[in-house]
């Protein structure tokens, strides 16, 4: 103490206000405390700087590990020396190759007419090649063109379920950016608690993954990542019998007080007892009454998003149920701080309150742009304010 009071002496100012002089003295404690709240908050803002600049670094390395990993087209002339060593090893590994696509393509459908090809795509074309290895291997080996003409359609095949993934993913990316997410950082927190035994892939009798096969999974997965992010971002109008959106977010004047306040959701008047609906997949992580919001169900959908819905009648859902965008997790009332019957409805992004009406404009549009309407038509909940 002795060593920072040499460090910060006691001082004194002196200030002159209408021919009269007033001193202030300021002491050797007053300073330290002050130096030290400074050197916290300096040490918090370098501190959560450091984080997202490891957070950003973990994305960015993310992407560019997925486009190191280009596919490299092999030469006709390199398959037509694995036709000379050995049809058997080359039918084998077709049929591994095979295998391989039917288990990670199971769930895909590609769209009718084909994947165009964009500006921006990173997958490889093996069809030049492919083609040659065929007229080539059809000719020095004629019983060897069926396995030739198979191998062409499983590159051209993966390649193009490679495109469709990266072209879902890059519309799922600008989703997420369209409602003020950061998608990198989103896939690198889906990224920190994960496991389990490693079980390597391969199609090929000796053990090795062909990169056009390694890249094809890295999309596919990639592309499983972010829709599973979106299912998760608020999609769904909280209530369908809303007459109208009663009080907006932002500042307004207080119904009680009168005075200026800070409101941190949407309310939707509506008739006591109408439903109210999950506006995403997730699950719930509180049911109970809250001090000015009443009664509450909150449901938590990942990555740092959670949804409040306030002010019900009587809440529908339990504590770490799951459920999906459109179920029913309570009735309209006007519980709490109210001046009747609404639902108040937040989203929570690392518990701080954000605007919900950019998801619930823009997110039912790009979802059905970005996966298509799922089970047919699009949800009735599923439209803009």
């Amino acid at each position: 103490m002795d060593r920072l009071a040499g460090w910060f002496p006691e001082r004194e100012f002196f200030m002159r206000s209408q021919g009269q002089v007033r001193f202030i003295k300021i002491s050797s404690r007053a300073q330290v405390i002050a130096a030290c709240a400074a050197a916290t908050v300096l040490l918090g803002w370098c501190s959560s700087m450091v984080t997202i600049g490891i957070l950003q670094y973990s994305a960015s390395a993310s992407q560019a590990d997925l486009l190191e990993r280009e596919a490299k087209v092999e030469t006709a002339q390199s398959r037509l020396e694995a036709y000379r060593t050995g049809l058997d090893k080359v039918a084998d590994d077709l049929e591994r190759r095979q295998t391989f696509l039917e288990e990670i393509t199971s769930d895909v459908d590609l769209p009718k007419g084909g994947v165009p090809k964009s500006a921006d795509d990173t997958v490889s074309d093996s069809s030049t090649e492919a083609a040659k290895t065929v007229a080539a291997v059809s000719k020095m080996f004629p019983e060897a063109g069926r396995l030739a003409r198979l191998e062409a359609r499983q590159l051209a095949f993966a390649e193009d379920v490679t495109r469709y993934a990266d072209q879902q993913s890059r519309k799922a990316m600008a989703a997420i950016r369209r409602v003020g997410l950061d998608p990198e950082r989103m896939i690198a927190s889906t990224q920190r608690a994960q496991g389990g035994p490693l079980h390597t892939l391969s199609t090929s009798r000796d053990g090795s993954l062909d990169p056009r096969f390694e890249r094809l999974g890295l999309s596919l997965a990639r592309m499983d990542t972010l829709e599973r992010i979106l299912d998760g971002i608020p999609q769904f109008l909280p209530t369908t019998r809303a007459s109208m959106v009663s009080s907006s977010y932002g500042y307004r004047r207080d119904p009680f007080t009168g005075h200026g306040a800070f409101h941190s959701g949407l309310d939707f008047r509506a008739s006591y007892g109408s439903p109210i609906h999950a506006a995403a997949d997730g699950v719930v992580s509180y049911v109970g009454s809250k001090a000015g919001y009443g009664r509450v169900v909150e449901i938590t959908h990942g990555n740092g998003l959670m949804t409040r819905y306030a002010h019900m009648s009587a809440a529908k859902a339990r504590v770490g149920s799951k459920v999906s965008a459109g179920d029913v997790i309570g009735l309209i009332g006007s519980s709490g701080r109210s001046t009747g019957p609404h639902l108040h409805f937040e989203v929570r992004v690392n518990n701080r309150a954000v605007n919900p009406r950019p998801f619930l404009e823009s997110t039912p549009h790009v979802f059905e742009e970005t996966r298509g309407a799922r089970n047919g038509d699009a949800q009735p909940g599923r439209r803009p304010l």
